[in-house]
This record gives C-alpha cells, structure tokens and sequence, in this order.
C-alpha cells in the first residue's frame, strides 16, 4: 500500500525528476490534512458496527426486494455476506483515508471484487448505494463528533474512487 507521499516521490523517481512546486505543494496538503485524516479514521474506527448497521437498514428500507426471495441478500448467508462487504467498504476506505491515497481501494477492493461479482452475478446498483451511504453516513458521523475537516476530499476521494471504479465495469 502507498501512501500519498510514496505515490509522489515513486512518480517523479520514475520520471527521473527532483520533486517540483506541484509535489511539494501534494506532499504540504498531505501533511497539513494529515490529524483532520487521522481523526475521521478514528471515528469511523469506534463507530464501525453502528456505520454498518445503520448503512444496511437504510439499503434494505430503500431496496427491501434484496430481502425477498430471489433477491441477492435473500437467506441469512447471503444478509451476512452483504454485511461483511459493506463492512470491507468501509475498512478499506479509511485505509485510504489515512493514507491520503486511493491506491489500496484500486490494488485490494476494485480488481478482486470485479472478480468475485462477475462470477457471483451481483447487482452492482445495491452494491453502489450502499457505498454511497456508507459516504453520507460518514459524512454526518463526522459532523455530529464536531470534527472540522475539509471533508469533501479528505472523505469523498476513496468512496467516489469505488463507486466510479465499480461504475465503470458492466458487472
């Protein structure tokens, strides 16, 4: 996994070039938002089973054919299956969180669960809007815990990274 300043200095090593005003201006970014990053992971760290338990209740009250005989959370293996995805979601996004950098949601989530998906012919809708609420809820959790953060990026980056990396595959 890299983080935002290992993504930097590996591209500019790879381009044969010293670090610019553009890198230097990331790397700044990267350490100025740096306990705002550590403080929403935090949050999202003693808050995880209430994140994912509203998240499902509130995409089963939206989609509550998912819950139905033929739908995809229908029996208790595929519900604890979909509870664990959107447990996954959220781990993995605030590894990226953390490490200021999507790289991990591309190396560890997207390439493998287009895999996995594929072959289990799972909706890629629910999976989206439950990424979604993932995101709003994290949103507001961080609001309500009185953290002032500079969160359209900081907590926006790694959801939208899934939904666009998920949206942009026929699975």
């Amino acid at each position: 996994m890299q983080d935002a300043i290992s993504s930097i200095v590996n591209k500019y090593d790879l381009a044969g070039k010293y670090l610019d005003s553009v890198a230097m201006d990331e790397l700044q970014n990267y350490f100025t938002t740096g306990l705002d990053r550590v403080r929403i992971s935090e949050i999202i760290n003693s808050k995880a089973s209430n994140i994912v338990k509203e998240t499902s209740a509130q995409l089963y009250e939206e989609q509550p054919e998912l819950l139905r005989p033929g739908g995809n959370s229908y029996t208790t293996r595929r519900y604890a299956a979909c509870l664990r995805d959107i447990e996954y979601y959220l781990r993995y996004c605030s590894y990226a969180i953390v490490a200021g950098n999507t790289n991990i949601l591309n190396e560890r989530v997207l390439d493998g669960l287009r895999e996995t998906y594929n072959s289990l012919e799972v909706p890629i809708g629910p999976t989206i809007r439950s990424i979604q609420i993932l995101q709003d809820i994290i949103i507001e959790t961080v609001e309500i815990n009185n953290v002032k953060v500079e969160k359209s990026k900081i907590i926006d980056e790694p959801f939208e990274c899934l939904i666009i990396g998920l949206s942009e595959k026929n699975i």
